[in-house]
């Protein structure tokens, strides 16, 4: 025992003699983070586990839906086992911001007539990370954002061999006492970000005034779209049919893009 007040040294346990499916029990424990900038660096045998999936498939036995994207990834060789635990690029919204709660933060944003501008939702959207919208103006109002698919998790053979799915929906609707009109684009880029290798276009017809107010989705999904996508191109854009001024245009909300891999 150490003096009073002061510390004992650590206890250094050695776990080089454990067997390799010991040993991935027991780093199943720390954090993925640290799993890939401290414990895969400790050594090559340590390496060459967490390159594999004994660690991660521990660690996503403990997180409900991990598992099964880990199960179809490895159809998909090389599976890159940490960046699908780490940063879990299936089955989430790639989107930032999707419905307005963070006002326009990560949206490239044209303001025009009177502009974008957030509200509360005048009748709510199932499964919506919040019940919010941007509505538009009496001008054509425009929004975008780039998603990096490999920031978020993707890698290059994926995209390139098994092209997984890459679903795209977004939700817009009017007021009651006002038509608008709505239009949408999501291209597929290359590395340039000028190369479109795939794209969606859709241009509904406009809703007319005294409206039932519910809202309407657009969807579609992207498959079998080539090799060389590395970004997606998200743009839509809403105006209103009377030429009100203030914020009178199509209510946008709950916009998602999302990579599924089944």
């Amino acid at each position: 025992m150490g003096q009073a007040g002061s510390r004992d040294p650590p206890v250094l346990l050695d776990l080089n003699p454990l067997p390799d499916e010991l040993l991935a029990r027991i780093l199943s424990w720390v954090p993925g983070r640290g799993l890939v900038t401290r414990c895969r660096l400790v050594c090559r045998r340590w390496r060459d586990l967490l390159d594999g999936p004994a660690v991660w498939r521990l660690q996503a036995e403990r997180r409900p839906g991990l598992e099964a994207t880990l199960a179809a990834a490895r159809l998909c060789l090389p599976p890159r086992w940490s960046r699908i635990c780490l940063l879990e690029p299936f089955g989430r919204n790639l989107l930032r911001n999707p419905c307005g709660q963070d006002q326009f933060g990560h949206w490239q944003v044209e303001h025009r007539g009177n502009g974008w501008k957030v509200e509360e939702n005048r009748c709510p959207v199932e499964g919506a990370p919040a019940q919010t919208c941007f509505v538009s103006s009496f001008q054509w109002c425009i929004k975008s954002q780039l998603i990096d698919l490999l920031k978020e998790g993707l890698w290059e053979e994926l995209l390139d061999n098994c092209q997984p799915e890459i679903y795209i929906s977004d939700w817009w609707g009017a007021r009651e006492d006002c038509g608008c009109e709505y239009s949408i684009c999501v291209k597929l880029l290359a590395a340039d970000r000028r190369t479109v290798i795939a794209e969606f276009q859709a241009n509904p017809d406009p809703i007319q005034q005294w409206n039932d107010a519910q809202y309407h989705q657009v969807s579609y999904r992207f498959r079998q779209y080539g090799r060389g996508v590395r970004y997606v191109y998200f743009l839509h854009k809403a105006k209103d049919t009377h030429f009100w001024a203030g914020h009178y245009g199509a209510r946008i909300t709950n916009s998602t893009v999302m990579v599924k891999l089944t």
